[in-house]
């Protein structure tokens, strides 16, 4: 089915490139046209008093016509084993991708694409082109044709899998020749998750996004910073706070929920409809309704399996799943929510179905008594100059900050009453709390490395910290082992190496609580 038919994108994408630049340029040129448009006396020059209008226009001309120039002159086609692509602007460029470096084709569907049964695909690679970049991008293709570059990849995989015709055994000429194509396919995607609208309500809020929100509200206004008049403002305010500590109070509390609401409609556009399916290779990930995606995590990337269970989702008995992917591109190559909300008692049955070589319910070996004081102790280190700070310049209300003291100590003790680990065989298991707790299952083979640390301090209780590093995105990630005994974080060490230290026996692999 090879072709060297050379295939070109949908007009539309000429349209969705201006769109791309205009919003990553929107808000320099909006500066651009809002100083020079605001506080000038008029000169009577026609052309210089509307200045900033055609600076405007001439720069959505320019990227409308390099669009168009970019869809004319963007082609891809298949040879020799390979998804070809020729494109540029100014220069020629050329980019070929062989099929058995293709890891996945992810599919997103936006406002621009849906009326025209169009689809954006992404090309990931194995090693990727960095955290937020595809390795290639066909902008607008129909989902006819997108199926059918997955065809052609696929089916290029599987006749260069197949031996050659010299070296094929006897009687194989016979099975090559009868219609069998349909036993070798792989098995169609059956869907084993899907979150309910009631589901993603609830994830919507109590998601984190809020402080996004307002992190985007802040880099937008720093964006004119030298055209706020900011004395009129804090005059403003100054005046508004004379009303009263109550009426203030109101107001930011009004902003809060203002910046909740807006985080919950965000968070349930974006999750509206997910699902994961499972085809015995390939995990696909679809969500979305202003912009629906659909994205592919080949089982062979996941280099760990994370399970987390905030306060919130423990009180009503929900956990989220989450596994770390190897590779680059925008999503699939970092953190991925496999189940944003699911009920605690189908968690098992899930990841069992997916992964079933995971052993889940290991019995985690506790950290020791006497680590406790080291979970909260360096936290003493910030809070005593704040506490000294705000009691002096805040006083009386700056007293308050002491409170800091007992909470940091019982989230301390909470963190220490969380912590575990364990070893089954080849498996790690590795469970910490920050304020979520987290629960981290990750093979041997999988591990980057480990690094076993202990401090002037820790050495005094005998007690050492182990960071298990393994691979996320293009960088990595760690599930720390903290405030252990020494001599678990030497069997831990000896489980990954067993000849880090020479001369010395081997350790047996089941520690404290873990087994084989």
């Amino acid at each position: 089915m090879m072709s060297e038919e050379r295939h070109r994108l949908h007009p539309i994408t000429a349209v969705i490139e201006l769109v791309k630049t205009l919003k990553e340029a929107i808000l320099p040129l909006l500066v651009i046209v809002v100083a020079n448009g605001l506080g000038r006396e008029k000169t009577g020059n026609f052309w210089l008093d509307n200045i900033s209008i055609f600076i405007f226009g001439l720069f959505i001309v320019f990227t409308a016509v390099a669009g168009l120039v970019k869809w004319k002159r963007f082609v891809y086609w298949f040879e020799d084993g390979e998804l070809r692509i020729e494109h540029g602007l100014f220069v020629k460029k050329k980019r070929y991708i062989p099929f058995e470096r293709i890891q996945s084709l992810d599919y997103t569907e936006g406002i621009f694409h849906r009326p025209f049964g169009l689809v954006k695909v992404k090309v990931e690679t194995a090693g990727g082109s960095g955290k937020d970049q595809a390795e290639a991008e066909l902008t607008a293709v129909t989902r006819a044709e997108a199926d059918r570059v997955s065809l052609e990849i696929a089916e290029a995989k599987r006749m260069k899998r197949m031996p050659a015709d010299g070296d094929a055994p006897a009687g194989t000429e016979e099975r090559a020749a009868m219609p069998e194509l349909p036993a070798e396919e792989e098995a169609p995607a059956r869907t084993v998750f899907r979150m309910g609208n009631r589901d993603i309500v609830f994830l919507s809020a109590i998601s984190g996004r809020i402080g996004l929100i307002f992190s985007g509200m802040a880099v937008l206004l720093s964006q004119f910073s030298d055209i706020l008049p900011y004395e009129l403002i804090f005059d403003e305010l100054a005046a508004f706070v004379k009303f009263g500590v109550f009426l203030v109070a109101l107001v930011v509390l009004a902003v809060m929920l203002v910046g909740w609401v807006i985080s919950v409609v965000w968070t349930f556009l974006s999750f509206y409809g997910f699902q994961v399916a499972f085809d015995g290779d390939d995990l696909f990930i679809s969500r979305g309704l202003l912009e629906k995606k659909r994205m592919t995590v080949p089982l062979k990337r996941i280099q760990a399996v994370r399970v987390s269970e905030n306060p919130f989702q423990k009180l009503f008995g929900y956990r989220s799943v989450k596994v770390h992917s190897a590779g680059g591109g925008e999503e699939s190559g970092a953190v991925i929510s496999l189940f944003p909300l699911v009920k605690q008692e189908s968690v098992h049955a899930l990841l069992g179905e997916l992964f079933p070589e995971l052993e889940l319910d290991a019995e985690l070996a506790k950290t020791p008594e006497r680590s406790r004081p080291y979970f909260y102790r360096i936290d003493f280190f910030w809070m005593v100059p704040v506490i000294g700070l705000a009691s002096w310049f805040l006083f009386p209300y700056g007293l308050l900050s002491l409170l800091l003291v007992p909470a940091a100590i019982l989230l301390g003790m909470w963190q220490h009453r969380s912590a575990g680990w364990a070893i089954s065989g080849r498996q790690l298991t590795v469970r910490w709390r920050d304020f979520v707790l987290h629960t981290v299952y990750v093979f041997r083979r999988r591990v980057q490395s480990m690094e076993e640390r202990q401090t002037v301090f820790q050495k005094r209780k005998d007690v050492a910290t182990v960071n298990v590093s393994f691979k996320s995105g293009t960088g990595a990630s760690v599930a720390p082992v903290r405030h252990i005994d020494r001599a678990d974080a030497e069997r831990l060490m000896d489980w990954y190496d067993p000849q880090h230290r020479k001369g010395r026996e081997a350790v047996p692999e089941n520690g404290g609580a873990a087994h084989e």
